[in-house]
């Protein structure tokens, strides 16, 4: 599955794992969220409610364009600097091009919404 997301003048999609926690995001969308700054490597929307954790896998390969939800605080984490795996992280999935958009410093409105 992916996601197209859209802020600022930017447009950029995701392609979603195939696990439990990332079809109950699919299942949530269309959504209009506020993306902002948070730390020096990511940037994070909260959701309207909590994905199930059904999803939850420890994992490797971190990298940069990665799409997460940190369960403690129900929120989208997209990473643009370098991270490592937490036991509150969910992968949801990767960005398709590139983290550009996510350099842009401050909070913007956000559109998710699944393609077809």
């Amino acid at each position: 599955m992916k996601v197209e997301f859209s802020f600022s003048d930017f447009v950029f999609t995701a392609t979603l794992e195939d696990n439990p926690s990332a079809r109950d995001l699919a299942s949530m969308m269309p959504l209009d969220l506020t993306i902002d700054d948070y730390s020096t490597n990511e940037k994070i929307a909260y959701l309207p409610r909590k994905l199930t954790e059904e999803g939850r896998a420890a994992f490797g390969n971190e990298a940069l364009g990665d799409l997460c939800y940190y369960a403690p605080w129900g929120n989208l984490v997209f990473y643009y600097e370098r991270y490592q795996y937490g036991s509150g992280l969910i992968r949801l999935g990767r960005l398709d091009n590139g983290f550009a958009p996510l350099l842009t410093r401050g909070a913007f409105p956000l559109k998710a919404r699944l393609l077809a």
